[in-house]
């Protein structure tokens, strides 16, 4: 099993990124840091992480390299640009992207790494800034069974629940599943809302009720109370959310899938982005149903 005595590097410090490189600290690891956003660094190491001045240089003095960055060319530019990880890290070094790409990429990265010796395992997660937070995320892992048992400590230090689910690509793929139903539950809550509200029920009431049966999700329940209260700040921004639904469409495309669900959700976060919306949360959906309906749902902020 990996011992808390080796040296993680962590590449991207975003809303997510930062708080679980700061639990793999908390729980005992070595974390070195690296960010292209110089006061992201500054912050990581008040709380005791060590810097690198590239990814090439981080990887150098680290055994396993956690990326979390924003897209697929995000990951090439810090795996595999003229600074990449790829360039710095030993042969037997663990690389393991922790960002939302598509499955057919990251079994290309996983294909070069492998000449270079380095042994990558793709674990998107899920939980927003909350799970990040509090170490509780869901994280879906793709990689060999024996590799993904000797990082199991890795894991645990960011999440509650760590699922094994099959060779690389196959935790992008579940993630990608994982999207779509987020995307629709995300439409069906403020749906709710706004029949709620064009009806006079109370939302509080209303979503007390809802979020405890049938109808419950976590969407309901961490997105509910922040509309509420006018809460369109990210915990996953809208930006993000497309970008996955994006890789999402086109997975099917090739799969020659219909989601007319994701579709619709992926089109009414578009007009979020064309009102101004590209970095709150998703929950702004709720801003498109107001339009819709011709109805204020939730108090402006």
């Amino acid at each position: 099993m990996m011992e808390q005595s080796w040296k993680i590097g962590f590449i991207g410090l975003g809303i997510m990124g930062r708080s679980m490189a700061y639990n793999l600290y908390r729980a005992g690891f070595d974390v070195t840091v690296w960010n292209r956003t110089e006061s992201k660094m500054k912050e990581a190491e008040k709380w005791g992480a060590k810097t690198a001045s590239s990814p090439k240089e981080l990887a150098k003095t680290c055994q396993l390299v956690i990326t979390m960055v924003g897209d697929t060319d995000d990951v090439r530019q810090v795996a595999e640009g003229e600074n990449g990880l790829i360039h710095g890290a030993r042969p037997g070094t663990y690389w393991i992207d922790m960002s939302t790409i598509s499955p057919d990429a990251t079994r290309d990265f996983a294909e070069r790494a492998k000449k270079k010796g380095i042994i990558m395992m793709d674990a998107p997660v899920s939980g927003g800034d909350t799970g990040a937070k509090n170490g509780t995320l869901s994280i879906m892992v793709g990689g060999e069974k024996e590799d993904v048992k000797r990082v199991m400590p890795v894991f645990q230090a960011m999440g509650s629940s760590i699922t094994h689910c099959g060779p690389v690509g196959a935790g992008q793929t579940v993630k990608a599943c994982n999207q779509i139903l987020c995307g629709l539950n995300l439409l069906a809550m403020v749906e709710a809302f706004a029949f709620a509200k064009k009806s006079g029920v109370d939302l509080e009431k209303m979503l007390e009720v809802t979020t405890r049966g049938a109808a419950g999700s976590w969407a309901l329940s961490n997105y509910g109370p922040r509309l509420i209260k006018g809460d369109l700040s990210p915990g996953f921004t809208v930006r993000f959310q497309q970008k996955d639904l994006r890789i999402v469409l086109e997975e099917a495309e090739k799969m020659a899938l219909p989601l007319p669900g994701t579709a619709v959700v992926q089109q009414l976060l578009r007009s979020v982005q064309a009102y101004g919306g590209n970095e709150d949360g998703t929950q702004s959906l709720i801003r498109v149903m107001e339009k819709l309906g011709n109805v204020e749902i939730v108090d402006k902020k």
